[in-house]
Parts: structure tokens; sequence; C-alpha cells
């Protein structure tokens, strides 16, 4: 079987992960939702950390990436769902944290997640208007806790040396309880 191919947008870059995922404060039995899953890569990261992931993409091609990935590496607790977050949300409650990756229907996505109670939710934007949107949301449903603009250089060689060369900022959107 062929492999799929990944889906636009790229995955999420492991440093911007590892920063996402830490704010999450994940646990051991935690029910975790990776909404906009894209290529997968943060439901693969985030699940040797908790019980469930339900990894949600409005994009078959997505889907079909992810799971062929967790497949791949074993991984057997992702479930995985094909719609838009707004309607798939509501029917895996209980869930405890939240990651949001895409934009769509932002603000209703957190309105559902905050209504569901999530202990934390961390969205990623590289969109001004995006990160915007998520920390007035997040402040009138009462679950801001903080927002981090995040620049992030690898090297890169240049001549006989080495640069810095930068990948686009991400902006990092933090709701719920504080991490330690």
């Amino acid at each position: 079987m062929q492999e799929p191919a990944p889906p636009s947008g790229g995955p999420t870059k492991d440093e911007i992960m590892a920063i996402s995922l830490q704010k999450l404060g994940l646990r051991e039995g935690d029910i975790f939702a990776d909404v906009g899953c894209g290529t997968g890569k943060v439901s693969l990261c985030a699940a040797p950390s908790v019980l469930k992931v339900f990894a949600i993409d409005r994009r078959k091609e997505a889907i079909r990436y992810a799971s062929h990935d967790a497949g791949k590496q074993g991984v057997k607790n992702i479930e995985f769902f094909t719609g838009d977050a707004a309607r798939v949300l509501p029917g895996l409650f209980p869930i405890d944290t939240a990651f949001v990756g895409g934009s769509r229907d932002l603000e209703q996505t957190l309105e559902i997640l905050a209504r569901g109670g999530v202990r934390s939710v961390v969205v990623n934007a590289v969109m001004i208007e995006t990160m915007h949107l998520a920390i007035k949301t997040m402040q009138r449903l009462g679950i801001f806790s903080e927002a981090l603009s995040v620049q992030v250089s690898r090297t890169a060689s240049i001549g006989n040396g080495l640069m810095f060369r930068p990948i686009d900022p991400v902006y990092i959107i933090v709701g719920g309880e504080p991490v330690c």
C-alpha cells in the first residue's frame, strides 16, 4: 500500500510542540483532544503521556496520513475523527486537555471546550488575527492564562561556518489551570 501524502500546513515544529505540551500539563489518566491534528505529530507525541487521544481534522487526507503514521509507529491509544471540531467534539467528552492547531471555527471550538470543563487548552497560531481571537475568546470565557510569542532559530551552513536561520514565529495561547 502506498504511503499517503502529508497534508498541507506541515507538522508542528518540535520546539513549539515541546512548549505547547508542557503548557498543557498532560497527566497519565488524561483524555486529550488534538483539534486540527494535521499530520498527527502532536497526537503521536502526546499519546505516551495520556490515557486516550482524540485526533480531529476536517480533511480526510490529514486523517488518512495521521492514522497511517500512528499505525506504523504502533500507537494504539489514538482515535481519529474526520469532521469539523464543532460537530465532533461534543460527543467526545469528558476531555481533560486540548491542543488546537487549526483556526477554523476557533471561537466555537473554544466555547465547546470551556463548557465541557477542560482543565487546559493550548492554541497555536501563526497569524496575529488568530492570536487576537484566541485571547479575546478565552478572556470572555474566563479561561485565559497567558500568551507567548516563540521565535526559534536553527543552525544552517553558510560558507565555512554556521549561522542561525529563523523559523516563522508562533503564538502559543494558553487557557485553563496554570502549569508549574
